[in-house]
């Protein structure tokens, strides 16, 4: 697929895949425009050479003329309908690409950068606002060309025909194109504010249906109306001021700005016929050039909204393209072999970016290979902090970890994060079939390999109790299970992994005591032969560890 070159030069970059395509999309939209030129100088070769023949020459040459013109007619339908349907392919192309690079582009930030964004805006810069770029790069070289040959081809026949005319009619287009460009301002700020309110609309709508069971549980429907009535307000006077800044633009220059041209041509024409510098021919000639001349006018003013939309979904996407992950491969990076698990945090400090205190400071722990060690502390202390810096969800200011002596920084983060099993207490799982999940956790083993591994996490029994096994869908997020269900079935995805270094990050806490036993089983049976971290409050899984690591200030 195209979107998986190294794109480095913006916005016309995105065409080069598709340049054959882009080709015939500008040689047609130049034919089309071209011909539509031709058509009126067929009517004037009627009126002034053959009714000025003999009257024998007259039908003949009207019905060959009249053959010519259906024949330039059929040709112009023609490349229109290839630029219409071919443009508009080559643009949903384009905006696939986009779309494809971007969620790519989601998969390779680190952790830190979610930290500050929410779901519902990063989802609307996926989706809508990519949804008009289609038009944008479909749209833009076609006009670009069409246009440019429309308005110079008619300029040339406008003041070839009459120059006084051809002066009055740049003279009402400078105005029309002053009266645009100054709404034009306006437009840009109104659709930058909506798309930024839409995203937060969004956003809105996310947080209240993935915490719909909270809502319901506090009885706060009312809550989330009223709060989600206050964004779709502000989203809708957005919406209001925009409409009224395009009313004025597209309806003035549509049915007030542009006829004024024609009524202009007709006074001022009348008149020069009257005084004999002008005949009627010429004039009816010279009208319908001028609005073939000013007729991309109003259709450029209507399209500016999807333009516009387009322009600032590009731009958005830009600023995430931009966006250098904080964590990345040194150019070096060697693959992770683990042959033992040894696991060291050497003097190890961090925080969350310059403007944050301290979380870890000068953390010196060495855990040896097969080893379970329990950290615990009170709240906030910084123990999931020190357990991913050892995937290297995030790395660390000062100090170094490493895995049987290689330090994480210096080899790729896919081998690293394939030797490291992690199961939170927040466990999450995917729409799907629990098979589907299972498989998750080792991309092309076996269904025989994810049944074995449901085993080991004693969650067999309760997944053949299901409608349809292994092959049942369980809901978005596993809705259909119950806690600790769902942690079973994560436990076998790990299981399936099989990894020799696990972060246990309190795995049981939001467990139910029979929860807890069945998942605590299966877990004493994931220790074995893996160096194992426990981040936990219960007593009841501290007593599963080797040593007890304590953190405190």
């Amino acid at each position: 697929m195209p979107d998986k070159q190294k794109r480095t030069s913006g916005f016309l970059s995105y065409y080069k895949p598709y340049k054959a395509l882009l080709i015939g999309d500008l040689l047609s939209a130049v034919m089309v425009a071209a011909l539509g030129l031709v058509l009126p100088l067929c009517v004037r070769y009627i009126t002034n050479d053959i009714l000025g023949a003999g009257a024998a020459e007259v039908l003949p040459g009207i019905l060959r003329m009249g053959a010519v013109m259906v024949a330039l007619i059929a040709a112009r339908t023609g490349f229109g309908i290839f630029n219409d349907y071919m443009g508009h392919v080559m643009g949903a192309r384009i905006e696939r690409d986009l779309r494809g690079e971007l969620f790519a582009q989601y998969q390779k930030l680190s952790f830190s950068f979610y930290d500050d964004r929410n779901t519902g805006e990063l989802i609307s810069r996926l989706m809508s606002d990519l949804l008009n770029l289609s038009e944008v790069y479909h749209h833009i070289p076609e006009y670009i060309l069409t246009y440019g040959v429309q308005f110079v081809g008619s300029a040339v026949i406008l003041f070839s025909i009459n120059q006084r005319l051809a002066l009055i009619v740049f003279a009402l287009l400078f105005v029309i194109i002053a009266y645009t460009y100054t709404f034009y301002r306006k437009l840009q700020r109104a659709y930058k504010t909506n798309r930024e309110l839409i995203a937060d609309v969004g956003t809105a709508v996310e947080e209240n249906l993935s915490g719909i069971r909270v809502v319901k549980a506090f009885a706060n429907e009312d809550t989330e109306i009223a709060k989600f009535i206050t964004e779709n307000r502000r989203h809708y006077l957005s919406r209001v001021k925009i409409y009224k800044s395009e009313a004025l633009l597209f309806s003035v220059v549509e049915y007030f700005l542009t006829p004024l041209i024609t009524v202009a041509i007709a006074a001022a024409g009348g008149i020069w016929i009257s005084g004999g510098s002008l005949d009627i021919a010429n004039l009816l000639m010279f009208i319908m050039y001028a609005v073939y001349l000013t007729e991309p006018v109003p259709r450029l003013a209507d399209a500016m909204p999807f333009y516009q939309q387009g322009w600032s979904g590009y731009r958005r996407f830009r600023d995430i393209m931009d966006t250098a992950p904080d964590i990345s491969d040194a150019e070096d990076a060697a693959e992770l072999a683990v042959p033992e698990g040894r696991v060291e945090f050497d003097h190890v400090s961090f925080r969350y970016g310059e403007e944050h205190g301290y979380v870890l400071r000068d953390i010196d722990l060495v855990v040896h290979p097969r080893e379970t060690v329990a950290v615990v502390g009170r709240s906030g202390i910084g123990k999931s902090t020190l357990c991913s810096l050892i995937p290297r969800f995030y790395d660390v200011d000062e100090g170094a970890v490493r895995i049987d002596g290689s330090d994480v920084r210096d080899v790729t983060q896919t081998s690293l994060r394939r030797q490291i099993g992690v199961v939170r207490q927040e466990t999450f799982l995917f729409s799907g079939t629990v098979i589907d999940n299972i498989l998750y956790g080792k991309p092309g083993a076996s269904r025989e390999e994810a049944v074995e591994a449901a085993r080991k996490a004693n969650a067999h029994e309760f997944i053949m109790a299901l409608p349809a096994g292994y092959d049942t869908d369980i809901g978005q997020r596993g809705v259909k299970l119950s806690g600790g269900q769902q942690q079973r079935i994560s436990i076998a995805r790990v299981f399936l992994k099989d990894p020799p270094i696990l972060i246990l990050d309190e795995a049981t806490s939001a467990l139910d005591d029979e929860s807890e036993r069945a998942v605590m089983e299966s877990l004493k049976t994931l220790y074995k032969g893996r160096t194992t971290f426990i981040i936990a409050h219960r007593q009841s899984t501290v007593n599963n560890a080797d040593r007890v690591v304590n953190l405190d200030d």
